[in-house]
């Protein structure tokens, strides 16, 4: 699988170097999942909900699905610890054209769109401190694509960690392990603080009265006026559907750590524990994070009032519900203290992503199906061709601003390609009932089954929703291109 080795000064390596340990596993799991969605996503699910029960159960539940799935997970990446991860299990599992269009959709919107995405939202607030840096101070237009200092800054960013990482593995994870860390203790910080000041004001006992009395929040874009509709019966069961999205993508990512599986020390230990703890702990994170919101704001508000607290949860200026539950406790530097820890968070979470994306890459590339170049490593025993080619693809994006739309696109193909992969266990449980397995998925078949399920819910709510059920075609559309993709490059290698 290794590729072939040169001898000059800047010759490849011919193999990974396991230099992660169980920490820096956690790190990046952790890490990749916390961008800046908690920050943010919490605001339209307060207007879909209208009800902090509703609230905090769809955040708990996002919880236990995303660790369900990620000791299912744990299973496969015992039995293979191999670099590539998740294209590896579809492949074992299924085939080579499935696992071909897995990666497919990784590499065109998935990971790219999701760091082109995660460097703007850097950029957006780090205009808090250089105005310039604003979207809308553009330069200048060709056809539908705007020229900036903002996009270019949000470029280099890309190029920045994409070059860090070039640097060898200790390189991406020295950045990872610090900027983890900081957001991490300064996110248990913020919530520590906003739970005591709230604890103390009563805000958090006066959101939960009636707290299971949903309604769909609208406001009018021309007057403000808000109209309240209750929701019951089929009605919430399509909000609360439609209102986990935001939630399971925010926790998502969580699956990098396995893309980097050649390069983690006793990987088929390693891997399941890191995605056990990681995934538990930004689940409490996440769901101490919405308390303390709960602690200092009002869920319900307008999008005309004069303060923080009179537009609630669910009008928090520009959904920046983290600015303005900080904004309660710390007050008007609350917008710095927040745009520096988004900053930090986002910077972090796309060191992950860059870091993790070009193995699966590499492994695509060793199995004939990438760019040949992919599958080389550079003198620093990193895949510096499959780094540079997914920096590339999403600066594009970045530049051409489509990034939003391609990952509304795929949202619902990623969520099918986490139920195919889980499925896979089922598979190979019955196709090699003797492979090795030194780590078994916690509660099979009932755990992996319960994942599924809700999988499968989401998803029809998704295609029958008429608010998604568009961008649910397109990401069924841009997954499906991958199968003619697949048949002209196995046939441009006979």
């Amino acid at each position: 699988m290794t590729p072939s080795t040169t001898t000059d000064s800047t010759a490849s390596s011919d193999h990974f170097n396991r230099s992660l340990g169980l920490l820096d596993s956690t790190l990046i799991v952790s890490g990749s999942m916390i961008g800046s969605g908690i920050f943010i996503v919490s605001a339209s699910m307060a207007r879909n909900l209208g009800s902090p029960g509703w609230l905090m159960l769809l955040w708990i539940m996002t919880g236990i699905l995303t660790v369900a799935a990620a000791l299912s997970y744990g299973e496969l990446a015992g039995m293979m610890p191999r670099a590539g991860g998740q294209y590896v299990y579809i492949q074992r599992a299924y085939n080579k054209l499935l696992g071909f269009v897995y990666g497919w959709t990784v590499f065109t919107v998935i990971q790219t769109g999701t760091i082109a995405a995660v460097a703007v939202a850097f950029t957006k607030f780090s205009a808090v401190f250089v105005p310039a840096l604003n979207p809308e101070n553009t330069w200048f237009a060709i056809g539908p694509v705007t020229f900036s200092l903002g996009k270019f800054y949000a470029i280099g960013s890309i190029v920045l960690l994409t070059w860090l990482n070039s640097r060898g593995v200790q390189s991406g994870k020295m950045i990872q392990n610090v900027f983890t860390s900081a957001k991490l203790i300064a996110l248990f910080g913020l919530i520590l603080l906003g739970i005591g000041f709230g604890l103390s004001s009563g805000s958090l006992s006066a959101n939960f009265q009636d707290m299971w009395l949903a309604t769909k929040t609208v406001a009018d874009p021309v007057t403000n006026a808000v109209t309240r509709t209750p929701l019951v019966g089929s009605a919430l069961l399509l909000a609360f559907g439609v209102s986990m999205i935001g939630s399971l993508f925010s926790a998502d990512a969580w699956n990098n750590v396995t893309f980097i599986a050649g390069e983690i020390k006793n990987p088929r230990k390693n891997i399941p524990l890191s995605l056990f703890f990681g995934t538990l702990l930004v689940t409490t994170i996440y769901a101490l994070a919405n308390i303390a919101y709960l602690a200092v704001l009002p869920l319900k508000g307008v999008p005309d009032a004069a303060t923080v607290v009179g537009r609630g949860m669910q009008f928090a200026e520009f959904d920046r519900i983290g600015t303005a539950a900080a904004s309660m406790v710390f007050g008007d530097v609350a917008v710095g203290i927040m745009a520096v820890l988004i900053m930090i968070s986002t910077f972090g979470c796309n060191n992950g992503l860059i870091l993790s994306g070009a193995r699966l890459y590499y492994a695509m590339a060793t199995d004939g199906l990438f760019l040949k170049s992919a599958s080389k490593l550079n003198k620093n025993s990193v895949p510096g061709a499959a780094l540079w080619l997914q920096c590339i693809w999403a600066s594009l994006l970045c530049l051409s601003g489509k990034y939003g739309d391609l990952l509304d696109y795929c949202t619902f193909a990623s969520l099918v390609f986490y139920i195919v992969t889980i499925g896979g266990l089922f598979r190979l449980r019955a196709k090699e009932p003797t492979a090795e397995r030194p780590y078994r998925a916690f509660g099979y078949p009932f755990v992996p089954a319960l994942y599924m399920i809700a999988g499968i819910g989401i998803c029809l709510i998704l295609l029958i929703d008429p608010q998604t059920r568009f961008n649910t075609g397109m990401g069924l559309v841009i997954a499906g291109i991958g199968v003619p993709v697949y048949f002209w490059t196995k046939r441009s290698q006979e």
